[in-house]
């Protein structure tokens, strides 16, 4: 099997047009038509990621974040992206992304994980595309029954498997309608608020964003990394819906590179 024959499955679910204009998605590093070995999934690729590869004999590496985000002027190993792609290339494995395309749909979608994780239902895009209510950022649902805010926040940490959530002050009030974004999610703010949200479950707010709530909704952020680890879930996944047989696999490396003290 080839390469192609993996990238037309994943595209398939999250073609690469419904990427950001300022994304780089897609195949990163690699042939199409080279025969494939085995295929780790992973969040981030590595130079650690690549061994990982080199070591359970995959030769595709399949990552939600792209490597290489901006164009790259040298390739002299001065930072980890440039060790990477080299050790990538000179072990003749594949580095595919699959990024906001994926953040963009609806079924099968980063966003759609989050909603499964912390039981939301009746979920739909919370900033759908003009046309097309089945693709866009974020997503927005209901609880199955009303939680008070601390057994919310309680959830989402188990859920998440997240030590820290950085949150808002808590209004006292019961908690029936969730937004969600994977990643770095403060631009959608505003349509968590316009839609009734009563928590915006998302990461990477920074300071002065947190005072945009204004007390009428509880924005938790739980961290990049956190938010989107279970993509990796999600790829395995669609993969082995079409492939039960292949050799396929999870990454058993924690790439986040955030710690907590």
């Amino acid at each position: 099997m080839k390469i192609a024959e993996i990238l037309s499955v994943l595209e398939a679910v999250a073609p690469p047009y419904l990427q950001e204009s300022y994304d780089n998605a897609g195949l990163i590093v690699g042939d199409p038509a080279q025969e494939v070995t085995g295929v780790l999934c992973c969040l981030d690729s590595t130079e650690a990621i690549i061994e990982e590869a080199m070591t359970r004999g995959c030769n595709l590496v399949v990552a939600h974040h792209p490597i290489v985000f901006r164009g790259l002027k040298r390739l002299n190993g001065a930072t980890y992206i440039e060790r990477t792609v080299i050790k990538a290339i000179q072990h003749g494995i594949a580095i595919y992304a699959i990024h906001t395309n994926l953040d963009n749909v609806f079924l099968q979608g980063v966003n759609s994980k989050i909603a499964e994780k912390l039981d939301l239902t009746n979920t739909h895009i919370l900033a759908p595309k003009a046309g097309d209510p089945g693709i866009g950022a974020g997503l927005i649902g209901q609880l199955p029954k009303p939680m008070t805010e601390s057994a919310f926040l309680q959830h989402v940490k188990s859920a998440m498997q997240t030590g820290c959530i950085r949150h808002t002050a808590l209004r006292g009030r019961e908690v029936r309608t969730v937004a969600v974004c994977g990643g770095a999610g403060s631009f959608l703010l505003p349509e968590a608020l316009r839609q009734g949200a009563d928590f915006y479950v998302s990461a990477d707010f920074k300071y002065h964003e947190f005072f945009d709530a204004e007390g009428k909704l509880v924005i938790a952020d739980i961290g990049h990394f956190e938010s989107e680890q279970f993509t990796i879930e999600l790829l395995f996944h669609i993969l082995q819906e079409k492939f039960p047989t292949f050799a396929l696999h999870l990454t058993n490396l924690n790439t986040n590179p955030v710690f907590y003290a």
